[in-house]
């Protein structure tokens, strides 16, 4: 069972992340859940070059985004990341895009552990389970 283990990872809004709009185009919120499930593996151990090593790696196969508000250029935020579900061959990440105190968009993104031999989905290691339950 996931714990409600919390890694924050900060960033800074760069300018061509922002769209005409002044706030950041939608898509940059994946690539921030990107390099924040990199960070929350590695908070717990588990670098994702080791993941990578042992023959494993995992597949996005879903992701909900809810925005609450914008945030612009050169705004300081922080993606929290945490351990939601863990299943047998997949699992969730939920995030929070905060800025100050304020939560400006929350996410969920479902993973599947695949071969990185191209042979396809595999089971958790206990490697990869170890670092979620944590």
């Amino acid at each position: 069972m996931a714990t409600a283990q919390e890694y924050v990872h900060p960033w800074h809004v760069r300018y061509h992340e922002v769209d005409q709009q002044g706030v950041v185009f939608n898509s940059w919120y994946l690539a921030w859940f990107d390099e924040a499930m990199s960070g929350f593996l590695d908070h717990a151990g588990l670098a994702y070059g080791d993941l990578v090593a042992a023959g494993y790696d995992v597949q996005l196969v879903r992701s909900e985004i809810d925005w609450r508000a914008g945030v612009g250029w050169g705004d300081p935020v922080a993606i929290a990341v945490s351990a939601g579900r863990i299943g047998t061959t997949s699992f969730d990440l939920h995030f929070e895009v905060r800025r100050g105190d304020e939560v400006t968009c929350v996410g969920r993104t479902v993973y599947v552990v695949i071969a990185t031999d191209g042979s396809g989905k595999r089971p958790l290691p206990d490697l990869l389970r170890k670092a979620l339950e944590k």
